[in-house]
């Protein structure tokens, strides 16, 4: 693989947070009963015609100028024509070469290097309805039928320039752009319903070659383990092809996620192949630029610039790329810093232990099961920094916050936790620690550092873990020295 460069694009498939679809009145809402949000629009009914929904424009607008698009002021609906079951009318109304958002870019930052990724396009289409087979696969079922509630559904397509180069890029920038459109709040992002999913483009190429390699598409990732490992997987069956002499096809492949494989569907085809020719029930968008800078307006700290304070704010870099990467996270640590100022131990808390309970739940931060408010969080912290809990105590009354919403400060009296700082009762702990084990006062001495560790521990175990150990070592070593 060190011989061949990766070439990588992504289409990823954006479904905007609307309350209806995009030509008609019917709900976007999800899970709802089969073929239950359908109407004589979507369905493709002879003589039924479809009108743009304004908020689908006004939402194409925030994302594009939040990736540093071109906006373009006339863009027009084309009709992109190919049968399949799920596509009612046996075409999908899309935009071909007059698009709503031209360039852009999105920077990304892999193993510590950053790197621009470039942004041909976005463009406003309808989604297809859902196959709903019988069995696991097409091959293993009786029968399929056909859901037509998605049919309609409004998406914007973003087509990324082929400039990823690994798995890894691919997933950075994927989870970049996640995190842009959930801070815009135009998609909901879930992935696993599908309101988030891309394409991925692949070719190999020999290092020194000047032309991309054939490429094929893998259709429908919905995740970013499946996005990596797919890429994976097809650089290195591209390579095997090659190098056996034989030559890559232009194809759209599927992701076997079970049996870690790509899977060939069908041949790929070129855009002429669809025939696209302009819509001719819809008359082209002409932008008002006031509208566009009012839209403009409104967007808020996107994630590159929630870093860039963050890290003013002396929060590390590797714990601000996590915060930043999930807008009710960065919401939720905002929140907090109105109860503490020591940043950096907030985003800890928030990285680790948060970030390890949520995982362990499959939950998010705003969950109702996630009871830690972010002001008691920052409580917590501040608890800490004043020396009413060890750092060890803290993870106690942290485990009991999740169990029931009570302020720490409530949770330490009542579990009577509060950390032993008086000087004078360490002070005679130390020297009854020191009067009791006079060898491991003569092993510090003759230069054992471990002794020191074994006499705190005897303090700490006196106290069941509540002394204050930078006291206590302090008090040690005046003693001892």
């Amino acid at each position: 693989m060190k011989n061949y460069i990766t070439v990588i694009g992504l289409e990823v498939h954006a479904e905007l947070k609307t309350k209806t679809k995009a030509f008609c009145s019917c709900s976007t809402e999800f899970g709802a009963e089969p073929n239950t949000h359908v109407c004589p629009v979507c369905l493709g009914m002879p003589g039924a015609l479809p009108v743009l929904n304004k908020r689908v424009v006004e939402f194409a607008i925030r994302a594009g100028l939040a990736l540093n698009c071109d906006i373009q002021k006339f863009n027009k609906m084309d009709r992109k024509n190919y049968f399949y079951p799920d596509l009612a009318k046996n075409y999908q109304i899309s935009q071909w070469d007059e698009p709503i958002c031209l360039g852009g870019h999105i920077d990304i930052r892999v193993n510590g290097e950053k790197k621009r990724i470039g942004i041909t396009r976005i463009h406003m289409e309808e989604d297809a309805g859902k196959l709903v087979h019988s069995g696991l696969t097409i091959s293993t079922s009786d029968y399929s039928a056909v859901d037509y509630n998605r049919a309609g559904v409004p998406l914007i397509e973003i087509v990324s320039e082929p400039d990823m180069r690994s798995a890894a890029e691919a997933r950075a920038y994927m989870e970049q752009l996640k995190a842009i459109l959930e801070y815009t709040d135009v998609c909901d992002c879930k992935m696993q319903e599908g309101s988030l999913r891309c394409d991925a483009n692949i070719s190999v190429m020999p290092e020194g070659a000047t032309e991309f390699g054939t490429r094929a598409e893998i259709k429908n990732l919905n995740s970013f383990r499946a996005l990596e490992r797919a890429i994976e997987y097809e650089v290195e069956r591209q390579i095997e092809i090659v190098e056996d002499g034989g030559h890559v096809v232009q194809e759209t492949r599927t992701w076997d996620d079970a049996n870690g494989v790509t899977l060939s569907m069908r041949s790929k085809e070129e855009a002429h192949d669809y025939r696209y020719f302009p819509e001719p029930d819809l008359v082209p968008v002409n932008l008002d630029q006031a509208w566009i800078d009012e839209i403009k307006a409104t967007l808020p700290e996107l994630p590159s610039a929630r870093k860039e304070r963050l890290l003013a704010e002396d929060v590390p870099e590797d714990n601000a790329d996590i915060i930043v990467a999930s807008k009710k996270v960065a919401d939720y640590f905002d929140a907090g810093t109105k109860a503490t100022k020591n940043l950096k131990a907030l985003s800890n808390w928030l990285i680790g232990d948060v970030a390890g309970f949520l995982n362990a739940e499959g939950i998010e931060i705003d969950d109702p099961e996630f009871r830690i408010t972010p002001d008691h969080l920052g409580e917590l912290v501040n608890l800490i920094d004043k020396g009413v809990l060890s750092s060890k105590l803290a993870k106690q009354v942290f485990v009991e916050m999740l169990k029931e919403n009570e302020a720490p400060q409530v949770l330490v009296k009542k579990l009577g936790l509060e950390q032993v700082s008086d000087a004078g009762e360490l002070g005679k702990l130390v020297d009854e620690v020191i009067a009791a084990n006079p060898q491991s006062i003569a092993d510090f001495k003759a230069g054992k550092k471990k002794a020191l560790g074994f006499l705190v521990g005897q303090i700490m175990k006196a106290t069941q873990g509540k002394a204050n150990p930078g006291m206590v070592n302090k008090m040690l070593m005046e003693k001892l020295q």
